[in-house]
């Protein structure tokens, strides 16, 4: 690599080191409850383009803050069989229904 090249990934390197084969350890460490947490973020992502809402939308309807609802949105919230039958209950869903089919 030409010193040019060298000198730009210098100057762009990142202070910190990565975590990267951290984060995907704990990944794979809690596989099994994170699909399912997944499964909750992509069955809220399918109701809010069917309705047409956005975070604060289906915030409302939750009755929750819009930072909970991107939490539930990232997949990696690990939620209560309770939560998810409460978000069920106010949205008239079945979140859970496609991971179990």
């Amino acid at each position: 690599m030409n010193g040019k090249a060298l000198s730009f990934f210098e100057s762009h390197k990142a202070d910190k080191p990565s975590r990267f084969c951290e984060n995907a350890q704990w990944r794979k460490d809690n596989e099994s409850w994170l699909k399912w947490s997944r499964q909750v973020a992509l069955a809220l992502i399918d109701y809010m383009q069917e309705n047409g809402l956005k975070r604060s939308e289906l915030a409302e309807r939750l009755g929750v803050s819009p930072q909970y609802v991107s939490k539930l949105l990232s997949g990696t919230e690990n939620l209560s069989f309770k939560s998810v039958a409460n978000i069920d209950d106010k949205l008239g869903i079945n979140c859970l229904a496609a991971a179990i089919a």
